[in-house]
This record gives C-alpha cells, structure tokens and sequence, in this order.
C-alpha cells in the first residue's frame, strides 16, 4: 500500500548510511565530545554565520522543545503559541508537565500575528494584577508551521521586535526546516534563523538523519549550563558520535540546504493535480504538506490504497487529510497516487 502519512517513515540518506557504516567500528569519546561533533558544530556555525553559536545534538523533536523551553523559562512564566503549535496540540502536554502554562495565539493557517502578540503582552504587563498571573517568557514559532506554511522575513522580524520590546525569548522549531529552506517562496535563511531567534533547531528526523535534531544556540549565555540541564532530562547520548556524524555529512556540500528539494518538487506536483481535479485544501501551504478536503466517501475510496495522516473533522460529510512527501520521494509513488484521485 502506498504510504504519505508523514516525512519520517523512511530511514536515513544514503549518504549517512555509508559514513556509519564506515566508522562503525571506531571508537570515540561519549556524549557529543567527539570529533564528528565538533566537526558538524564547526560546519553549522558556518552555515548559520554564527561562530560563537553553542551546538547541541538530542533526539528528538519533543525531546529538544521540552528541554530547550523548560531551561529558558523561570517558574512563574509561560510561552506564547499559537493555538495549532506542535506544543499546545501534538506533544501530550510534555511543556505544561514541566510547569509551564502555554498561552495560546490565534492560529492563522499555523502563524502567530506580531500585532497580536504585542496585543496580549501588552495588556498582561499592563494589567495591574499581572503579579498573579502567568507571564510570558517565550514565543515560540516552527518553520514550517504545522499547517505547512513559512514564516516571511519580515513577519519573523516583527516577531522579533515584540520580543525585544517585552524581553521574550524567541525559539523555533525546526523540525521540518529543511523543507522551508527548499521551498522557492522562502525568504528566511539559517543564517537570518541565527540572527533572529535566540534558538532553534535544525531538524534531522524528518529531514534525511536516521534521528536526530541540532539545537543552535547564537549566544550561547542565554542558556548556561544547557549540557547539564540535557543530562539531567536524560537526553544525553553516550554514543554522541551517532548524532554528530549524522549533522556531519548533512552539512557536507550544503546537502542539508537541498535534501528537501525532491519533497518540494513532488508535493507541487500532487497539489498541482488535485486542484486542477477540483480539490480544496484547508491551507495555502506551499512546503511538503498537503491538505486536500476530501469528501467522506472518497476517503473510504482510498483507505485500502493508501495511508494517508487525519487532521481534522471539516464538516459532516468532509475531512482533512494531510499528505507529506519527505527528502526520498519517488515519482512512481507520487503518480500512483495522483491517479487515485
């Protein structure tokens, strides 16, 4: 059966299955102090135009907002999403687990608005009674957004400037970025992800690593004692160099800035055909993910053919579904899927 359930169902770019082929019988010192760590730290800075910046390998996606959050905020505060953020929807309440409230922004096809953000900061410091209430001490962003949508420049800088205005910080997930960084209408760079964001990260797991994201931290003050803090969460790995020679050869001949264009090629090929076949999506998004509005009864036409994500009740005789193409796509997969509909 066909499968586009997610961008992750794959394992690992050829590339990286050769490297830990080859150094698998090396031995190396533990928990990131490795020389393919420090040689993929070296080439992400680079990339990010970041030299100062500290590099952190962990996991995974919730593992890394958890942990990354939870060093940035003090106890009484919390941290501005938007309603549809992976953090208020998908990941089991791990950020309220650890104490902090999510305050949750209208969702615009997965944004948040600078003027809304202002708008709700502004009137909690303003409020007299603000003593007793959860303060924001973050935003956070990802790019893509949930709804597969980017961030513009100028929408990230607006961000940004209500964050200085209020002294937030600002973190992005990353999990899906090399989808963004391939997709002709973005205009954010890593290097403008550095300049902007006090951190984020650089997702592997659904980009071409077998797992694996890389927390950028530009200055690295903001979170002191961050290796400490992964240690005391338990998301240090002793095989460290797993991760590192991972991020090592996906920032090996900027492979990490096109390892998403296969996704994007394809996922503007099946949007293409199902909106000259007379589909609606619930999004204009333009990364690797789709979402048809498809009708109940087509959505039983294709459940024996192929798997494809839930995502929402549309109405009583229509659905959402998401279809996500990843870093190896093939055009065999994607025509079979397009004569489905």
């Amino acid at each position: 059966m066909l499968s586009f359930a997610s961008d992750y169902e794959e394992g690992a770019h050829p590339a990286i299955l050769n490297r830990l082929c080859d150094t698998n019988l090396e031995k190396s010192p533990g928990y990131g102090t490795d020389s393919y760590c420090s040689s993929a730290a070296e080439k992400i800075r680079a990339a990010c135009g970041a030299p100062d910046a500290a590099i952190y390998f962990l996991g995974g996606g919730t593992q890394t907002n958890t942990i990354v959050l939870s060093a940035m905020l003090q106890p009484w505060q919390g941290i501005c999403s938007a309603s549809s953020g992976h953090i208020n929807v998908h990941e089991a309440g791990s950020i309220e687990a650890c104490g902090h409230k999510i305050l949750a922004l209208p969702s615009h096809m997965g944004k948040i608005h600078a003027d809304e953000l202002e708008s709700m900061c502004g009137g909690l410091f303003g409020d007299e009674n603000h003593d007793h209430m959860i303060m924001p001490g973050a935003v956070y962003i990802s790019q893509p957004t949930e709804c597969g949508t980017i961030y513009s420049l100028a929408e990230l800088t607006e961000i940004k400037e209500v964050c200085e205005k209020y002294g937030l910080y600002l973190y992005a997930d990353g999990a899906r970025l090399a989808y963004a960084l391939a997709c002709p209408k973005n205009d954010v760079s890593l290097k403008d992800m550095a300049r902007l964001c006090d951190a984020f990260y650089i997702g592997g797991t659904k980009c071409g690593a077998l797992f694996g994201e890389a927390v950028v931290v530009p200055d690295p003050s903001l979170l002191p004692h961050f290796f400490t803090i992964i240690k005391q969460k338990g998301a240090l790995f002793a095989k460290g160099r797993i991760l590192g020679l991972q991020y090592d050869t996906l920032f090996t001949d900027d492979l990490y800035l096109h390892i998403g264009d296969p996704a994007i090629a394809a996922a503007d090929k099946i949007r293409n055909a199902l909106a000259s076949k007379g589909y609606s999506f619930a999004f204009d998004s333009p990364t690797n993910q789709i979402f048809p509005i498809l009708k109940n009864e087509k959505l039983e036409e294709l459940a024996d053919k192929v798997v494809l994500s839930y995502w929402e009740k549309y109405d009583d005789t229509h659905t959402v579904m998401r279809i996500a193409t990843s870093w190896a796509v093939n055009d065999s997969d994607v025509n079979e899927l397009i004569a489905l509909f």
